[in-house]
């Protein structure tokens, strides 16, 4: 009975810490901050990662975003934030990353695209 009773304990926290490390990299976010976009004009956010994709809210120069980390061609913001800033940049400059944001402003975030051309690291 007492193996039966430590397994089941060993089954709950292995569970527990699978499903809050699940959750934790969910959570995090990259911060990058919207520079190089000419002068007048705005980085916009898309729905999906195309510049003829829905548009759902426009950032100027200086806007610090939040990423989830995820850039189309596979890349993962996460993954190369140890890297110099200029070779993150050059990583992510034809790639569109996900961008987790309020553009109603109303308190309903959503997941959108940027162009990485435009984003710098924070």
């Amino acid at each position: 009975m007492k193996s039966y009773v430590r397994a089941a304990a060993a089954f709950v926290v292995a569970s527990t810490v699978l499903a809050f490390s699940g959750q934790s990299h969910a959570t995090v976010f990259a911060a990058w901050q919207v520079a190089g976009v000419p002068f007048g004009d705005t980085l916009n956010a898309r729905k999906y990662p195309s510049n003829t994709s829905q548009k759902q809210a426009a950032y100027p120069n200086g806007a610090v975003l939040q990423m989830t980390g995820r850039c189309t061609g596979g890349i993962d913001l996460l993954d190369i934030a140890g890297q110099p800033h200029w070779k993150q940049r050059q990583a992510i400059r034809y790639r569109w990353c996900e961008v987790w944001h309020d553009p109603a402003q109303d308190g309903h975030f959503v997941t959108g695209w940027v162009y990485g051309k435009y984003i710098v690291p924070y």
